[in-house]
């Protein structure tokens, strides 16, 4: 789900999460996220305003993620949606078709990509698929739309391999003799 990841994603980047590190700082931060998820707006040159609007939806986004209730979560996720002018309808296929409305503002198109991720992580997985990272030293957040629901780390790779060290580390020490 594209979208759910593009929520997580965002998260990350926060300076909550980096200890005071902005990891969006400016236009070739955030074509670099959205290029790792495919969805680097063709033909468009990011000016350091688009940042900082999505900068303000990445706190939105954290808002939701961060333990609204259920019915909260779907309002501010379907205004979300809004934002982009989005709609979702069934096809002659059977197949649901996502269309919007190219406002020109990328915040508000990442917004409605974000609105329709977590809906349907809402619809199909739950609220309780919105966690808190289970790191003792991370502050991040992420929504696991992972089929298993096992997921503990906002990143796995950073996040869960240091819980893996340190582990590691401890049982040396402990059989260490002395």
């Amino acid at each position: 789900m594209v979208g759910a990841e593009l929520v997580t994603a965002l998260i990350g980047t926060a300076p909550r999460v980096w200890h005071g590190v902005e990891k969006l700082a400016g236009p070739e931060d955030l074509d670099a996220l959205l290029a790792g998820l495919a969805l680097r707006p063709e033909g468009r040159v990011l000016e350091p305003a688009q940042v900082e609007a999505v900068r303000r939806l990445r706190s939105e986004l954290r808002t939701i993620v961060d333990g609204a209730e259920e019915g909260e979560a779907i309002r501010l996720a379907s205004a979300l949606t809004a934002r982009a002018r989005a709609s979702l309808t069934l096809t002659g296929e059977e197949r649901w078709r996502w269309t919007y409305e190219a406002t020109g503002d990328l915040a508000d198109e990442l917004a409605g990509i974000a609105g329709v991720g977590l809906l349907g992580v809402l619809r199909t997985l739950g609220v309780e698929r919105f966690r808190a990272c289970a790191a003792p030293d991370c502050e991040g957040a992420f929504v696991d739309a992972s089929r298993s629901g096992r997921r503990r780390y906002c990143m796995p790779d950073l996040c869960g391999n240091r819980v893996n060290v340190a582990r590691h580390r401890a049982r040396r020490r402990g059989a260490s003799p002395g």
